[in-house]
């Protein structure tokens, strides 16, 4: 049988499929633009289209498929949007669903994960919550650009500590699961990094990484939400949820460090320098 894999260019979708495919899976690279996906797989893994939003792309890309790794596009603000697909997903009669989460939000409503993981647990499908603290993807990714220019952190987290992990990592882990999906039906799996970081920490590590000094800026929310908005141009759903996110951050919900992913993969997670050093192009200057 086969193990779709939603969002599979992204961030951690493509590493949740390269490591399926390392355990001879086989694995179903879904996503709205499928020759990027054949580009990115070059031909060794089987891509088919999908659209969380149109129940009519549903069927086809669950066909033969036993098993399921779903996230929730970022341009998705409301959790409704993926109940069609659930809904398929139990009528199809999905043996295992792996869905990339948040950390903490079992405790959290604010976020869209947690009215979909309810909607899962509802559903009766068998399901293992992938919970991991924020991406270090995150500041090579969507705040790299405020490192690379302006030698800054801008992040509205204040003095709060967060257990960043590596999403390779992430994929990893949701792979091991999907894997080994009898041994891990109704859980639910806090994915963490080896340490708890303040932004001021970050800006450290990668002053020491790039050579130059990097600060932590520290906005406040309106500040950065505005900023955002307004000068990168982003999304304003998507800006709100970051907000909200870092928000809760500021509460304390994101410092915890677990042993989830040493136990499901055998592995230690990466630590956030050996991250910068290996993706030290994404912060470096533009020449």
């Amino acid at each position: 049988m086969k193990v779709l894999v939603t969002g599979a260019a992204g961030n951690v979708g493509r590493y949740v499929t390269e490591e399926l495919l390392k355990m001879n899976e086989h694995a179903v690279a879904a996503g709205t633009n499928v020759e990027k996906l054949q580009s990115m797989f070059g031909g060794e893994v089987e891509t088919v289209y999908i659209d969380l939003t149109d129940p009519s792309t549903f069927q086809k890309a669950l066909e033969g498929v036993d098993r399921v790794f779903l996230m929730r596009p970022p341009h998705l603000g409301k959790p409704e949007d993926l109940f069609p697909f659930i809904d398929e997903m139990k009528n199809s009669g999905i043996r295992l669903v792996s869905f990339l989460s948040l950390m903490g939000v079992e405790k959290n409503t604010i976020p869209p994960h947690h009215k979909i993981e309810k909607y899962i647990e509802s559903a009766g499908i068998p399901h293992a919550h992938i919970r991991p603290g924020f991406f270090m993807q995150n500041l090579s990714g969507i705040h790299a650009a405020e490192i690379r220019d302006l030698d800054q952190v801008f992040v509205p987290a204040g003095k709060s500590r967060t257990s960043f992990i590596d999403a390779e990592d992430i994929g990893l882990a949701a792979a091991v699961i999907l894997h080994n999906h009898k041994n891990y039906q109704y859980t639910a799996h806090t994915i963490t990094g080896p340490e708890a970081l303040t932004y001021y920490e970050i800006a450290a590590i990668l002053t020491r990484v790039t050579g130059r000094n990097i600060t932590y800026k520290k906005p406040g929310f309106l500040t950065y939400r505005h900023y955002y908005i307004n000068v990168r141009g982003l999304d304003k759903a998507y800006v709100n949820v970051t907000v909200a996110l870092y928000f809760m951050t500021r509460l304390g919900t994101a410092k915890a460090v677990t042993a989830d992913f040493t136990e499901l993969t055998g592995r230690k997670a990466r630590t956030f320098e050996d991250f910068a050093r290996k993706h030290i192009g994404c912060f470096n200057k533009v020449q």
